[in-house]
């Protein structure tokens, strides 16, 4: 029985988007390529960190938004 060195997936993985490699750390990586270009086009290494980031601000704003509207309504 010889065995076979191709792998059978049931899901083919997606190839992996490009993107640059950057030798600074995660600020001045997301820095360099802008926030919302990292976050949401993955330019560089750096686009987990920058989403997240995302996420974050827009909980803030949210629980604002919802605070604010508890005291005035």
């Amino acid at each position: 029985m010889a065995t076979q060195d191709v792998s059978i997936e049931k899901i083919q993985r997606k190839p992996l988007p490009e993107f640059e490699e950057t030798e600074s750390g995660v600020i001045e990586g997301i820095r360099e390529s802008g926030f919302f270009n990292v976050a949401l086009n993955d330019v560089n290494q750096y686009g987990p960190h920058a989403m997240i980031a995302v996420l974050g601000i827009i909980a803030i704003i949210t629980g604002l938004c919802l605070g604010i509207a508890m005291i005035v309504f």
